[in-house]
């Protein structure tokens, strides 16, 4: 998932497939930098074992992890974010990912899937891969749920407003988005 680069790992989900005997779908897209390196490179390496997919659509998305054994994640830099392990994790789909960038913020090693540190210990995972109950997976993806990243945030704000006030206490959030206040009171 994603798209076709040296730094995303395809040789390195290529070579997982093929250890393991389990098959792998590529789904991701070829930028026009990539093209000699997915025709040079990543293509020859493909064999019976190997579909791929192309570049898929968001609303082919859900679907597309939830008929998945597992996400292989071998990208080989330091990923920001990821959002492809959330998505992935969101459809119930563990994820064997290497140990790079955000991975550990994301990936509950043994329990939303398994952070590992080299090719072996990606192959010995996807031979663990049942022992990752999916619902845990959905858990996991909900921590990064729109709703808990606002009331992180909200969260950070107070601390850092109530700190800079000399500790004083924050009045509580207002219940309903719209309120507005009086300007003489402050009340509604």
């Amino acid at each position: 998932m994603g798209r076709i680069a040296h730094e995303k790992g395809p040789l390195t989900a290529i070579e997982v497939s093929r250890r393991t005997g389990v098959p792998l779908r590529l789904a991701a897209k070829v930028d026009p930098t990539d093209v000699a390196y997915y025709q040079e490179e990543v293509a020859p390496q493909m064999g019976s074992h190997v579909r791929f997919v192309g570049e898929i659509t968001e609303d082919e998305k859900p679907t597309f992890y939830a008929c998945a054994r597992a996400t292989l994640f071998p990208s080989d830099w330091p990923e920001p974010f990821g959002l492809v392990m959330i998505e992935s994790l969101a459809a119930g789909t563990p994820v064997i990912a290497l140990r790079r960038g955000s991975v550990p913020e994301v990936i509950e090693d043994g329990v939303t899937g398994f952070i590992c540190d080299d090719v072996d210990e990606m192959v010995d995972a996807v031979g663990r891969i049942d022992e990752i109950d999916p619902e845990a997976c959905r858990r996991g993806a909900a921590r990064f749920s729109a709703e808990r990243m606002c009331q992180g945030y909200v969260d950070v704000y107070r601390s850092l407003l109530s700190s800079s006030a000399g500790g004083s206490p924050l009045p509580a959030p207002r219940q309903a988005l719209g309120q507005r206040l009086s300007p003489s009171t402050g009340e509604n």
